[in-house]
Formats: C-alpha cells, sequence, structure tokens
C-alpha cells in the first residue's frame, strides 16, 4: 500500500495569506506520524510566475518526502524550472517519480500566457514513452488542468483543450490506474478515458458551485486549505479529502 499527499493551487505571492496556508499544509505534512510515500503539487505554485514567489515556494515545499511538482497556468516555466529544479529551457516541465510498485507522471498542461491548457506533442510523446517503458508497473498521471468539465462554468471555460490526445494514450496502456488534477480550487471526482479522475481541492481557495455561492466568481476564501489523500493498494486509487485547521 502507498500513501500520497496530493498539494494543488498554492498560488504563493507576497501575501502572508498564501505563505501561511501553504507553510500549515507542508505542517500537517511533515508532523503526519504514520507513513507517507510520495507528495504530488499540480500546478500554479505561484501566483505571478516570478522567480521570488518560487525561492518562496522552494521553502515551504520542502520537505522529508519525494516531491514531484508540475506547472499550472499562473506559472511561468523558465522561472520555475530555474528555481525549483535548477534547470535552464522553456520547454514543457514534465516529470515523474517513481516508487516501488507505482510510476506517477507529471505531465506540463501548461499554454505560456494563456489560462486555458494543452498537451504539447513534446508532452504526448514522453508520456507515451513514459508509460510504454513499464508495462508491468501501475500508473498515475497527472496535470494541471481537467480533461472534463466540472459543472463550474469559470473552470471549465479553461480546462484542458482537445483532451482526445490524452485519452487515446491512455487508453493504450491499461497499466495506468487514474487520473489526478488541480485548477478546479475543489474536491471533486470523475472520470475520463474509463478512469478515475480526481480534482485536488485548492489551498488558497476554494471554488463553489453555481447553487452554492452567489458571484459570478464563486471563490470563497473563508474556507481552510484542503489537500488530498490517495491510498493506492492492489491497483485501486482511494481518496480522502483533507481541510488543514
Amino acid at each position: 500500500m502507498l500513501t500520497l499527499a496530493h498539494v494543488s493551487d498554492t498560488h504563493l505571492d507576497d501575501s502572508p495569506r498564501s505563505i501561511d496556508r501553504t507553510r500549515a499544509v507542508m505542517r500537517h505534512l511533515n508532523s503526519l506520524p504514520g507513513p507517507l510515500d510520495a507528495v504530488i503539487v499540480t500546478g500554479d505554485i505561484a501566483d505571478n510566475g516570478l522567480a521570488e514567489e518560487y525561492e518562496t515556494a522552494r521553502e515551504l515545499l520542502a520537505s522529508r518526502y519525494p516531491t514531484v511538482i508540475c506547472p499550472g497556468n499562473h506559472d511561468v516555466r523558465q522561472a520555475f524550472r530555474k528555481v525549483l529544479l535548477d534547470q535552464d529551457g522553456d520547454g514543457p516541465v514534465n516529470q515523474v517519480l517513481r516508487l516501488d510498485g507505482l510510476t506517477v507522471a507529471l505531465c506540463d498542461s501548461s499554454i505560456p500566457g494563456r489560462p486555458e491548457g494543452f498537451l504539447e506533442d513534446e508532452t504526448i510523446a514522453w508520456l507515451e514513452t513514459l508509460l510504454a517503458e513499464s508495462p508491468g508497473t501501475p500508473a498515475l498521471v497527472g496535470m494541471h488542468h481537467p480533461p472534463v468539465t466540472l459543472g463550474i462554468p469559470y473552470v471549465d471555460e479553461i480546462r484542458l483543450r482537445n483532451p482526445e490526445r490524452l485519452e487515446e494514450v491512455l487508453r493504450r496502456h491499461p497499466h495506468v490506474a487514474a487520473v489526478v488534477t488541480g485548477h478546479a480550487h475543489t474536491a471533486a471526482s470523475t472520470t475520463f478515458a474509463g478512469l478515475p479522475l480526481v480534482v485536488a481541492p485548492g489551498v488558497v481557495s476554494t471554488l463553489r458551485l453555481a447553487s452554492e455561492f452567489a458571484s459570478p466568481l464563486p471563490v470563497d476564501s473563508g474556507l481552510p486549505p484542503q489537500i488530498a489523500m490517495h491510498v493506492f493498494e492492489d491497483g485501486r486509487l482511494t481518496t480522502h479529502f483533507r481541510p488543514i485547521v
């Protein structure tokens, strides 16, 4: 059995609020008394894509657990890569974490300067090759943008574009167990390509359904930061959601 913490949408800027909420999440994870096998962070690490925001993220997201991070639409690839990965370049930031019995593949779904998502040819080829390398090992595929609508118009308008490209890859590799994303700032579960799709809640805020919040942009900043905790066992992903208070 593997246990993975899934953190998303910290939106770190120079405000104490975003910093304090991210610090509370990581303090919680680093103080857990039981085993945790990895931390997954699915994008929108920084709010403005500034180098100093990633310097803050590098400090706050430091963990005693293996950690894998991908960008979101608020992130800037070059600064993200330089500060968090000590690498140069502005191409897609695709990351893999290999655990005992599970491969975690995080794809860069960001489009520089755009809010919606897209998996570039380079990323599709990377994922195809990675999944083909270990057909006997279960895999978890993640990215920032959900590939389906979630019933929140604001988020649905800026979801992953051309999701059929991803679906074709996933259906060719039956050892993929599930897809995980962020972006929506709300805990949600649905299906995609015949697989479970789990959306992590947001650290910085929570988005409500239109029926829950009377605002064109239903952002609730009063709720505490939240995370997902994934348990992977016998090829099956089970997810628990936790507020951090």
